[in-house]
């Protein structure tokens, strides 16, 4: 069961049996699956680290653009720091608004179906080795779309309250999501002016 949650194939394929075995696992079993976020959100930094160091990209007709390897190890640390935090934030409202909507939850319960959610965004983030805008910009507006399903279709499930109820719960934590993701466009505004600018170099 334990190896069975933690793959992250099945929340592609099969989400509804990914969701249902997260349900029976005890709590007890839960607190190892917070390796899960912090594991998958490598891959992505890895990605996007090699993809603007040594691929790099151009816009229109012009040269190869990349970033130093000293600015792009800046970036994606707090692009790491960012994608951790963001989970923890999203499943302490999910633990927090549990009640509200007639179930029982705790921070760690919370978190980890805020990272299983995120699993098309993990896997999305390997595009980074290719640096191709509009590829990019596909594949992410894909696995966003993947990810809303993912939560819709797993709260009521894990959670355990009737779907109409659900969809409710869901459509509550979608809120949140976006309120974080301006949050994070307006840190990333501070950062930039703190040093944390993106620095170029010609392909």
């Amino acid at each position: 069961m334990a190896n069975f949650v933690s793959n992250p194939l099945g929340f592609l394929l099969s989400p509804h049996k990914q969701w249902h075995a997260v349900a029976c696992l005890p709590n007890s079993a839960l607190s190892s699956k917070l390796l899960y976020a912090m594991l998958l959100a490598i891959g992505p930094c890895l990605a996007w680290y090699y993809g603007t160091t040594v691929i790099g990209w151009s816009v229109g007709d012009g040269e190869q653009v990349l970033l130093t390897t000293a600015s792009a190890l800046r970036i994606v640390i707090a692009f790491y720091i960012a994608m951790l935090g963001a989970l923890a934030i999203i499943g302490y409202f999910i633990h927090w608004m549990a009640e509200t909507y007639g179930s029982e939850s705790t921070m760690t319960k919370g978190m980890v179906v805020a990272s299983y959610t995120a699993t098309p965004l993990f896997i999305a983030g390997l595009s980074g080795f290719f640096p191709i805008f509009w590829l990019d910009m596909l594949v992410g507006i894909a696995s966003l779309s993947w990810a809303v399903y993912l939560l819709y279709v797993g709260i009521p499930i894990v959670m355990n309250i009737p779907a109409e109820r659900g969809f409710l719960y869901a459509s509550a934590v979608v809120g949140v999501c976006m309120v974080i993701f301006m949050a994070l466009m307006g840190g990333v505004v501070i950062l930039w002016e703190m040093g944390l600018a993106p620095v170029f170099v010609d392909g």
